[in-house]
C-alpha cells in the first residue's frame, strides 16, 4: 500500500511540474491536458482599436457578394489579440435546401491545407528530421535522377537536361524545386495527366508517377505552384511512420481542438458538410458541383492518398485556432505546437530577389518586392512595396473554393474566411478587398 501511495504521489507530483512548466507540446497534450478552450464570444472592436462602424464595411462587402448571388453564404472571424472582434455568419450553406449557414457549418478547405501541412513538417524539422539544404533526394530516393525539361527537337521530341543542382527542401517547401500542377502545355506537363499523377491510390504511387517526369525548370530558376505540398505529405508520412491524417489529428488537430478539421467527412456530421458552388456567368447563377482531377469531390471516407496541398475540411473556428496558434508563436491555450522561431522561419520570405519580379505567382498573387513566399505560404515582408495595407510580416494563404486567411504578427491580426464557391472567375479580388475593408476599421492600432 505504501508503495501504491508513493507512486500516485509521484505521479500527482509530475503533473504538477508539467502544470506548472507553462506551455506543453503537441504531443505532451495528447494525455497531459484537454484541448484549449477558447472565449468566442466578441469583445467591443473600439477596445481592441478597431471602429464598429467602419467594419460594416466588411459586412456591406461579404453581404454584397451574397446579394450579388456570387456567394451562397460565409462566416468569417476577426481577431485581435486573441480577443474575437467578429464572428459572423452569411446567407445560407445549401441553396437548394434553403438551409442557412452556421457557425458549426464544415468547408472544403483546398489549398489553405498547405499551410497546415507546412506546420506537420516543421514539427518533424524541430524533431531533427530534415534540414531546408537537405537534398529532396535524400527523403525520397526515387528523385535521385530527376531530368529537366529543356524543350524540343526538330521533331517535336522532348529534350531533357541533367539539374544544374540538386532541388532541394528548401525549394520544395516554397514551390521553387521545379514541380507544377501539370496546367502547362509543355510535353512534360502533359505528362502529369497521361501518367495521372494526381489519381495514385496511394501516395507512394503518387510518388512513382511523379519521379517519371522531367522537372519543368531548373531547380530555383522559377515560382511555379506546384504538387510540392503533396510531396510534402508523402514526407511527412516517410519520416513519422504515421499516415498523413493520423500524424495531423495526433500533433495538430487533437492538441488544438479542431474537432471538425480533417480529410473527410464522417456519417454523422454530414449534414453540417456545405455544398461546393461556381458561378455560371450564363445564368448569374450559382450551381452546385463537386471538385475532381486529383482532388477530393465526395469526402465520404478517409483517402489513401491524402492531399497535403488541398484534401482537408474544417469549420471556420477550426481553422481559427490553427492561425491563432501561429500568431501566437507556435502555441495555443498552454499547448504548444511550434517554437516561435520554428514559426518564424516558416513565415519568413525565402525567395531571392530574382523571383520577385512579378513574373511568377498565382492568379492575384504575385511574388513581387515586399511580397514573397515562406514555407507553404505567402508574406507579406514589406507592405509598403508590396501595395498592401498589412503589417509587416503577415502571411497568408486561400483555397479554391474561396477560403482564406491571414495572420499579421505586427498588428497582431488574425481573419478567416469561409465559403463554398470555386474560383469563378478568380476570387482573389474578394481576399484583397477583405484586407481593404479591415484595415480601413483598424483606426487605433495602438491600443
Amino acid at each position: 500500500m505504501r508503495g501504491m501511495a508513493g507512486a500516485g504521489l509521484r505521479m500527482l507530483t509530475g503533473i504538477a511540474l508539467l502544470l506548472g512548466a507553462g506551455a506543453v507540446s503537441a504531443q505532451e497534450a495528447k494525455t497531459a491536458l484537454p484541448a484549449p478552450v477558447l472565449n468566442m464570444t466578441p469583445v467591443k472592436p473600439e477596445s481592441v482599436g478597431f471602429s464598429s462602424e467602419r467594419l460594416e464595411r466588411l459586412h456591406a462587402l461579404i453581404q454584397g457578394e451574397i446579394d450579388q448571388k456570387q456567394l451562397a453564404g460565409a462566416v468569417t472571424i476577426l481577431a485581435r489579440h486573441g480577443k474575437i472582434v467578429e464572428y459572423r455568419v452569411y446567407g445560407e450553406k445549401d441553396l437548394a435546401a434553403g438551409t442557412a449557414m452556421t457557425r458549426d457549418t464544415i468547408f472544403r478547405d483546398y489549398s489553405m491545407t498547405k499551410p497546415v501541412t507546412g506546420v506537420a513538417m516543421m514539427i518533424l524539422y524541430e524533431q531533427g528530421k530534415w534540414l531546408p539544404m537537405d537534398p529532396i533526394a535524400k527523403y525520397i530516393p526515387e528523385f535521385a535522377h530527376l531530368k529537366v525539361y529543356d524543350g524540343v527537337d526538330a521533331k517535336g521530341k522532348m529534350l531533357v537536361s541533367d539539374p544544374e543542382q540538386t532541388p532541394t527542401m528548401n525549394e520544395l517547401m516554397t514551390h521553387t524545386a521545379g514541380f507544377t500542377y501539370g496546367n502547362g502545355n509543355t510535353p512534360a506537363e502533359k505528362m502529369y495527366a497521361e501518367l495521372k499523377v494526381r489519381d495514385g491510390k496511394t501516395l507512394e504511387e503518387m510518388i512513382d508517377r511523379l519521379a517519371q517526369i522531367p522537372l519543368i525548370y531548373q531547380p530555383g530558376r522559377q515560382w511555379q505552384y506546384s504538387l510540392s505540398m503533396d510531396v510534402q505529405g508523402y514526407i511527412v508520412e516517410k519520416l513519422s511512420g504515421q499516415s498523413l491524417p493520423d500524424f495531423m489529428h495526433d500533433h495538430i488537430f487533437a492538441p488544438l481542438g479542431m474537432k471538425d478539421a480533417g480529410f473527410y467527412v464522417p456519417a454523422g456530421k454530414r449534414r453540417r458538410f456545405s455544398p461546393g458552388y461556381h458561378y455560371d456567368a450564363k445564368t448569374g447563377k450559382l450551381v452546385e458541383e463537386n471538385m475532381a482531377n486529383g482532388m477530393p469531390d465526395d469526402y465520404t471516407a478517409q483517402p489513401t492518398a491524402p492531399s497535403g496541398g488541398g484534401g482537408l475540411v474544417a469549420t471556420a473556428e477550426d481553422y481559427y485556432r490553427f492561425a491563432q496558434m501561429l500568431a501566437n508563436g507556435g502555441e495555443l491555450g498552454g499547448v504548444r505546437i511550434l517554437s516561435p522561431e520554428t514559426v518564424k522561419l516558416m513565415t519568413s520570405n525565402h525567395l531571392p530577389a530574382s523571383l520577385l519580379t512579378g513574373e511568377w505567382g498565382i492568379g492575384m498573387h504575385m511574388m513581387r518586392p515586399g511580397f514573397g513566399y515562406g514555407y507553404d505560404c505567402a508574406v507579406v515582408y514589406d507592405p509598403a512595396e508590396a501595395s498592401l495595407p498589412d503589417g509587416r510580416g503577415t502571411f497568408f494563404w486561400d483555397g479554391a473554393a474561396g477560403t482564406w486567411f491571414w495572420v499579421d504578427p505586427t498588428n497582431d491580426i488574425v481573419f478567416v474566411a469561409m465559403i463554398q464557391r470555386r474560383t469563378s472567375p478568380d476570387n482573389h479580388g474578394l481576399l484583397y478587398r477583405s484586407h481593404a475593408v479591415v484595415y480601413g476599421a483598424l483606426v487605433d492600432p495602438g491600443k
